[in-house]
């Protein structure tokens, strides 16, 4: 096609709340790990602070938190007073925490000597005859150490938690609370702040759910549908995140579970899969989820991607993007990865418009993009000197055309092959015809 001039849509004003999923993902996800999404939601303010205080208030009454439910409680009474209920529940914790160390003290004490762990083998079996046989250390003692540490969790200790729970596991033979430790070290390890380490116990519950063949189809599309959400706090916070992501939740089995339990999450596909430009691959399986699941679900995020690639409606897509802005500093776990998505979305609508149009005016690439003519001028020039982008700019005209892309290396390599495959082949009739004649 030739060149084309199309005007931009206005972008009506987005209100952050009408797509705001925390309370949606509340529901997978451990009560702990929502206290984060609610503080993040109280510094953008887009809620009143007594919605936010009162919210807090009724999670952690769940929990054995009590100096912070007091704190919270006096912020939404604006009062000093510590009501009477939450003394005597405080005594309560304290009492409870104090009868189960005395209960674990044996096998505190055993893994608080270095030398005593390394005695430990792979084999549970074997370390539990170990420990009864030269420690007087039994299955009771083991099992007071997996509800002291969940005592510890939910008291907001998670450094001694998290360390407990590793100990029970290396101990334990109970497959079922072994795998409910490992969630809760999960857990520990993003409240922690220790990605790493919660990337490991990741992959590990991914393996134990893999593993679970024989559990009921519900209880299977639960367990993966929660590690989706629990994920979410792990790759968006580790190096190669974006890319784990992918790998995770375009598996067949975790893609339906997205679709069939949590659909809501194909937000944060689609980031990852733009952001992501070695990952394009990606995005023509997603597109179709996207199309497939918009009676369910959509958002300014995933109607980019779909206007862009599905529909070729580039105004639509323009108008998403725009819609987009307040919705992503909104998001807990996108607000940090904002810059990079417009970046690469920007560069994909723009990308996705030059296939349709050979030549195209700077002012209507600006409009697309919500830049101004030097802004436009100048982050095509960016493109271009980043060899993602292969055209030419001619200012007289006020316009980019577009060049055939240059062949890379391997591309060239299999042409000259197939050149010389035919070359080969004509060599070869030649000689026939000679011996013939």
């Amino acid at each position: 096609m030739g060149e084309e001039n199309m005007a931009s849509p206005s972008g009506a004003a987005v209100d952050p709340t009408q797509y705001d999923l925390t309370f949606v993902m509340a529901k997978s996800l451990d009560r702990h790990l929502v206290f984060p999404l609610l503080e993040f939601l109280s510094q953008k303010e887009l809620y009143s602070h007594r919605e936010i205080e009162t919210a807090k208030l009724e999670l952690i009454s769940r929990t054995h938190m009590v100096d912070y439910a007091v704190d919270i409680w006096q912020s939404v009474n604006q009062t000093e007073e510590v009501p009477a209920s939450l003394v005597t529940r405080r005594a309560e914790v304290v009492s409870r925490l104090k009868t189960l160390e005395a209960q674990v003290k044996p096998i505190t004490d055993f893994l608080s000597a270095e030398n005593n762990v390394k005695l430990l083998k792979q084999d549970k079996t074997q370390n539990q005859a170990f420990l009864a046989r030269e420690f007087g250390i039994g299955p009771e003692q083991i099992d007071a150490l997996y509800h002291f540490a969940k005592w510890n969790f939910e008291c907001g200790n998670y450094t001694a938690a998290a360390e407990y729970l590793y100990h029970y596991r290396m101990l334990s033979t109970n497959a079922e609370r072994g795998a409910s430790a490992l969630w809760g070290k999960l857990a520990a390890g993003v409240l922690l702040q220790d990605f790493e380490s919660a990337m490991e116990d990741l992959l590990k519950l991914k393996e134990l759910i893999d593993l679970d063949t024989f559990a009921p189809v519900g209880r299977q599309l639960a367990s993966r549908a929660w590690l989706l959400h629990w994920s979410l706090f792990v790759f968006f916070n580790h190096e190669n995140g974006l890319n784990a992501l992918l790998d995770l939740f375009m598996q067949e089995r975790y893609l339906t579970a997205l679709q069939m339990v949590a659909p809501h999450l194909l937000r944060y596909v689609t980031v990852a899969a733009v952001v992501n430009r070695r990952r394009r691959a990606t995005l023509k399986d997603l597109v179709r989820v996207i199309a497939q699941e918009q009676y369910q679900y959509k958002d300014p995020v995933t109607e980019f991607l779909r206007s862009l690639m599905a529909e070729a409606d580039f105004e639509g897509a323009q108008a998403a993007l725009v819609a987009a802005e307040p919705l992503l500093a909104a998001d807990f776990f996108l607000a940090a990865a904002a810059p990079a998505f417009f970046e690469s979305a920007r560069t994909l609508l723009f990308e996705s418009y030059c296939r349709v149009h050979r030549a195209v005016r700077l002012d209507t690439i600006g409009s697309r993009l919500g830049m101004d003519g030097e802004a436009t001028e100048k982050w095509i020039v960016d493109l271009v000197r980043a060899a993602r982008l292969h055209a030419k700019i001619d200012s007289k005209e006020g316009t980019v055309v577009m060049q055939a892309a240059p062949q890379g290396a391997r591309e060239q390599l299999l042409e000259r092959a197939r050149g010389l495959s035919l070359r080969t082949f004509n060599l070869a009739n030649t000689l026939v015809g000679v011996l013939r004649s």
